[in-house]
């Protein structure tokens, strides 16, 4: 009996066994099946997972596009970009008949120390590391072509370099506020943040490519084996209508008023009266978009909102002339002194007014109750409104330019009119006013201003885009034109009891224009702030009168100086009209002076430089004893006479102080500029002394004074 129950539990025993085996059996063969239809395993696509193991892909990243100026000059460009790295591990020489490996740690970080910005306590401490290989922090980091060949040049065992790409500024601070800068992701992938650099950001960024290729299991290509490659294509240059010969005078002139007003900020705007084109466009205070050193991320040229303060009176007189052909400011009065608005009373800067005088002197001299009177008799508010708007204030002037602001121009009650008239209440961007006295130097045709003259194919060179000067609507007649040039140049060239630009005269220039001064809003208590320097003074003008070929605006907060606004806008008109060519040359140029082209000397051999120079006759300076040009002042095809200094500078590593004694302030802005000396200069006129002697070599937080 019990061996009949044993059997019988054997029996179940392999029943079970057998089914549990068939179970196993039916499941695999599911499993395989389901393999074999879907090519996944817990959601993992097999093929895929066994490609990423075998196949390598790389990207090919495009080049980001330059900036170029209208002449051609580099003001943004992608270079190369190396990081230095030391291997220490002796395998890496095996094989080789000269050593891979750095041998001697203490020469090597003696040597180093003279290049990096490290000491060589701190470069051996690294090299002394239990590793393969070994970076050096920031400092070994963005090393440019010339600290590469430096390092390279002092024979190192053991030291290579990787190769990356970073946006790099020649200029530094120059233009900085109009071309931007760029931030950079952590696959090295370039973003435009502010200026050209944003609002062209896609053309100049390109389409990155890519190779794929099958690898072994130590990462190389398998021979003979197929690629596939798709080409990157690099994006486009963009040219912008900024001379660089214009905008380094207005850097230089900006710099010196900075000085000398101690102002809150200061911008000046130079553009081509008949196109529209901007010419130049210098702000303080600036930054560096190589260091990014930014206290202030809205370019004061589209960005800043302010009350304009008198240079709206201009407008104003304007839309007087249009309402009322036959109105003769002349032959017609107005009562000056203060004027009473219902609560309200409206009075002139100087408090008292002038008696009764005619418009036309209500202009020079720059009367807010002649303006206040002339609303009341010949205009109204929706006629005062509308052509404020006609001139494009309250809107944008669509520049090519991003975080462009519109301003208010806004005004319901009868003061707010008056007010508005004199250019207190609204407010108004630097870029704006450029386009309002445009219509002006046309003829009474306004144009939109713009700042990108093109942009070019980086590899076929073709142009895929082309600015054309883009004209608005007429807002003047002829006859409105000539009246407000005739009011502008009575501004300028009238006696100081006559006008407040007496201080803009200059013999020999036909510059018109109109000065402003406004007062300074405060934003937490909606009322004016009343210290004696709490203005925003400025002049909008333009030269020659009868046909206007530049136009200049500039505005200061808070200048501590009043001659200094007049004194920048001499400057600037000197130095435009010199470059461009506009007026006769001095008197004192005699018959043996020559005029002559410059030529791009920059890439090019010192000698070669001279001797071209030299053929030339010209005056010129070589700072540094490097073999090669490596920037030039002024820039190619600035048109110069054999008077004038032509400063050259080579690729010398070592900086040493020149000797500026007599140098103009400009001159000597520019050489101290160009060779990176931090400076700050004293005073007007030439250089008589200057703290750090001639000859000094510069090192790293130096600042020379000079007087």
């Amino acid at each position: 009996m019990k061996r009949e129950i044993l059997n019988k539990n054997k029996n179940v025993i392999a029943k079970v066994f057998t089914l549990i085996f068939f179970l196993f059996l039916f499941i695999l063969v599911l499993r395989l099946g389901y393999l074999c239809l879907t090519g996944k395993v817990d959601g993992i696509d097999l093929k895929e997972f066994s490609n990423k193991r075998n196949t390598k892909k790389e990207t090919l990243y495009a080049l980001r596009g330059n900036i170029y100026d209208i002449n051609g000059d580099v003001l943004a460009q992608t270079i190369n970009s190396y990081t230095i790295i030391a291997y220490l591990d002796p395998s890496r020489s095996e094989g080789y008949s000269k050593p891979q490996h750095v041998v001697d740690k203490e020469l090597t970080a003696e040597k180093l120390s003279t290049v990096l910005d490290m000491s060589k306590e701190k470069i051996l401490e690294r090299l002394n590391k239990k590793a393969y290989q070994v970076e050096f922090g920031s400092a070994g980091k963005g090393l440019t072509e010339l600290q590469k060949e430096a390092i390279e040049n002092l024979g190192l065992s053991g030291i290579d370099f990787i190769t990356t790409h970073k946006r790099y500024y020649p200029n530094n601070d120059f233009l900085s506020y109009v071309v931007g800068y760029t931030t950079q992701d952590e696959n090295g992938n370039m973003n435009g943040e502010m200026g050209i650099e944003k609002s062209y950001n896609k053309e100049m960024t390109g389409t990155n490519g890519f190779v794929e290729y099958q690898k072994d299991l130590n990462g190389y290509k398998f021979p003979n084996s197929n690629e596939i490659r798709k080409e990157k294509v690099d994006g486009n240059d963009v040219y912008l209508t900024i001379d660089s010969n214009v905008q380094m005078s207005l850097e230089t002139v900006v710099d010196k008023a900075q000085n000398d007003s101690s102002a809150d900020w200061i911008i000046a705007v130079v553009a081509d009266a008949k196109t529209g084109k901007i010419l130049g466009s210098a702000t303080s205070p600036s930054f560096n978009p190589n260091t990014k050193d930014i206290s202030n991320y809205l370019n004061p040229l589209v960005s800043y909102t302010y009350e304009p303060g008198s240079v709206m009176k201009t407008y104003s007189y304007m839309a007087t002339f249009e309402n009322n052909p036959n109105w003769d400011p002349y032959g017609t009065n107005c009562e000056t002194g203060p004027y009473t608005i219902g609560e309200d009373i409206v009075s002139d800067w100087n408090k008292t007014g002038w008696g009764t005088i005619a418009y036309s002197k209500g202009y020079t001299l720059s009367s807010n109750t002649c303006v206040a009177n002339m609303i009341k008799n010949y205009l109204s508010k929706q006629k005062l409104m509308d052509y404020y708007i006609k001139l494009g204030f309250g809107s944008l002037t669509g520049i090519d330019l991003p975080n462009e602001y519109k301003g208010k121009v806004k005004f319901k009650y009868d003061v707010e009119v008056v007010n508005a008239g004199f250019g207190q209440g609204i407010t108004t961007t630097p870029i704006q006013q450029v386009r309002a006295l445009t219509s002006i130097a046309n003829n009474g045709v306004i144009l939109n201003p713009y700042i990108v003259e093109k942009t070019v194919n980086s590899t076929t060179k073709e142009v895929t885009y082309k600015a054309e000067v883009k004209e608005g609507e007429r807002v003047a007649t002829q006859e409105t034109v000539d009246k407000i040039k005739n009011l502008m140049y009575l501004v300028v060239n009238s006696e100081a009891s006559e006008t407040t630009g007496s201080k803009y005269l200059m013999e020999g220039y036909d510059l018109i224009g109109k000065t402003g001064t406004a007062q300074i809003a405060n934003p937490r208590t909606g009322k004016y702030y009343e210290g004696k320097y709490d203005y925003i003074t400025s002049f909008a003008g333009m030269y020659p009168k009868d046909n206007p070929e530049v136009i200049v605006y500039v505005a200061m907060q808070r200048s501590y100086n009043s001659n200094v606004l007049p004194e920048t806008v001499k400057t600037i008109v000197k130095d435009t009209a010199k470059y461009l060519g506009i007026f006769d040359e001095a008197p004192e140029l005699n018959k043996e002076v020559t005029k002559y082209k410059i030529d791009n000397y920059k890439n090019k051999s010192v000698e070669s430089v001279k001797q071209s120079l030299d053929e030339k006759g010209a005056k010129y300076v070589i700072f540094g004893n490097g073999s090669k040009v490596i920037d030039q002042y002024p820039n190619k095809n600035t048109i110069v006479n054999t008077k004038e200094k032509i400063f050259i500078f080579t690729n010398d590593n070592l900086i040493t102080m020149p000797d500026l004694t007599n140098y103009s302030f400009k001159e000597a802005d520019v050489v101290l500029t160009k060779l990176g000396i931090k400076h700050n200069i004293d005073g007007d006129g030439y250089v008589g002394y200057q703290s750090i002697s001639a000859g000094t070599i510069i090192t790293e937080g130096m600042e020379v004074t000079l007087n």
